[in-house]
């Protein structure tokens, strides 16, 4: 997406300008309200518009397209982005759209509304033999402020970053093996500073990473595990982010339901978010050495499948006994989480679209957070509110324990009980920290979704890239 700064709209170009919920205009919308006076208000009363946030109102009079676009009562920075979301969405031939949603008066809406109309000009269309032809959204801001060159820089840094993502979860799962992911994700670093490792089968055996090995057994594509650094000169702190990659999940020999495989491409899309996250954050020179690690792997049931019964050793020598093979996401964690803390970070975060308990608890739009101290999930959650991104923090209760208690082993897979499944989970996870601080994210809900919606388009959402560099950026003071 091209941004460049106008005095005015090119003409014939589609304007954005935002509307108060009692039809009065925004920052910036008062020239384009008066000039369509003689329409606006018949055309709001035909479509409902009464300026609250979702709404849009597309009035074209005298050679002019003006998309009036509600704010509500209390507009921030997320408001903005979703209300570019859903004025683009207006207007989604448009190759050039103008705005003054920029000009609302609260902290950080140049470079929300910047990111809001590029994420919403996102689409998937790798698939499609006849794919709808559009150029690149050129999107001009009228009377932009100073400094508008850099925000708008850094915004397309994340806009690529999110897109990438979203590329990868949306790929079907027979072209994304774990090494064919790591090879694209290997690739998209190589115009950064990144520093790329790539361990195979025969580095994960010699490393003693047995959960991840343990997964990939069912599948003739073996798992690898991708380390991504970024190493400024002077770093203020150390990060280290974890994310699942699952590849495809079929549930191994605990198979799922047909109809819950649909959407199983999706079970890396942790991963994605830490890889989207570590090229964005090499971009935008951020001075926290970060290390991204994506755990890959795919669980299928093939004749060498670990089967419900084994015991695993991950790579800090804990054992677990499998009991549910479909709860693999936990397993390849333990081996890259263990493998985070031995360099001792100020933070470990780790995400993972782990539980369905956590999206039948939170929906679709909510991330849970788990952590083991208050610092932790304070940090992480500032990063999500700055973000956009929306997380609950969650309880970790320590006599949930007995949940994963195993007669032979040092814990179990999964739980005893159909109840606090997001919980055992966690509390399994939190045995590969090493006590360092640490917040997990269950992404299960907000990563892949059924519906569009203002930016978020309907499939992969690159849930997660945005609050990785947020709390990057917050950590670097």
């Amino acid at each position: 997406m091209e941004v460049r700064a106008n005095k005015t709209a090119t003409p014939g170009t589609p304007v954005i300008v935002g509307m108060m919920p009692d039809r009065s205009p925004a920052a910036g919308a008062e020239e384009f309200l008066a000039a369509t006076e003689d329409v606006a208000g018949s055309v709001f009363d035909a479509v409902g518009f009464e300026g609250k946030p979702g709404q849009s109102a597309v009035v074209t009079t005298s050679g002019r397209t003006v998309v009036f676009v509600g704010l509500g009562d209390e507009v921030d920075a997320e408001g903005l982005r979703a209300a570019a979301g859903t004025a683009r969405n207006a207007v989604p031939k448009a190759d050039t759209l103008a705005t003054t949603l920029h000009r609302v008066e609260i902290d950080g809406a140049l470079s929300a509304v910047i990111e809001g109309f590029g994420f919403a000009d996102y689409r998937y269309q790798a698939y499609l033999s006849d794919p709808d032809e559009r150029n690149a959204l050129t999107l001009e801001l009228i009377d932009a402020p100073k400094g508008w060159k850099d925000a708008a820089s850094d915004a397309a840094a994340m806009i690529d970053a999110v897109a990438f993502a979203r590329d990868l979860v949306n790929t079907p799962p027979r072209d994304k093996a774990p090494l064919d992911l790591a090879q694209r994700a290997t690739d998209a670093a190589s115009d950064t500073s990144i520093k790329v490792e790539l361990w195979k089968v025969d580095r994960l055996r010699k490393e003693k990473m047995g959960g991840m090995l343990g997964v990939g057994l069912g599948s003739h594509r073996p798992p690898c595990l991708l380390k991504l650094t970024h190493s400024p000169r002077k770093p203020k702190a150390k990060l280290a982010i974890v994310g699942k990659g699952i590849t495809f999940d079929s549930g191994g020999l605990s198979i799922k339901p047909a109809n819950m495989m649909e959407t199983m491409k999706s079970d890396m899309a942790g991963a994605a978010a830490v890889i989207g996250a570590m090229i964005a954050i090499s971009k935008l020179g951020i001075p926290v050495q970060v290390t991204g690690y994506a755990a890959l792997a795919e669980n299928l049931p093939g004749g060498g499948a670990q089967r419900p019964g084994d015991v695993l050793t991950a790579r800090n020598g804990k054992t677990i006994e499998v009991i549910n093979t479909d709860a693999e996401g936990r397993l390849v964690l333990a081996d890259a989480l263990s493998l985070a803390a031995e360099s001792e970070p100020d933070l470990i975060l780790d995400l993972a679209t782990l539980t369905g308990a956590c999206k039948v608890a939170l929906g679709e739009k909510i991330a849970g957070l788990w952590s083991n101290g208050e610092e932790p999930t304070e940090m992480v959650s500032a990063a999500a509110a700055a973000a956009g991104e929306r997380v609950w923090p969650m309880p970790q209760p320590a006599d949930y324990w007995s949940l994963i208690e195993s007669d032979i082993a040092d814990m179990r897979n999964s739980s005893t009980s159909r109840y606090g499944g997001a919980m055992a989970a966690t509390l399994l996870l939190e045995q590969f920290v090493a006590d360092l601080p640490w917040a997990h994210l269950d992404i299960a809900g907000p990563a892949f979704v059924s519906k569009a919606e203002h930016y978020i388009p309907k499939g992969g959402t690159g849930f997660g890239v945005r609050t990785i560099v947020e709390l990057a950026r917050s950590m670097a003071g």
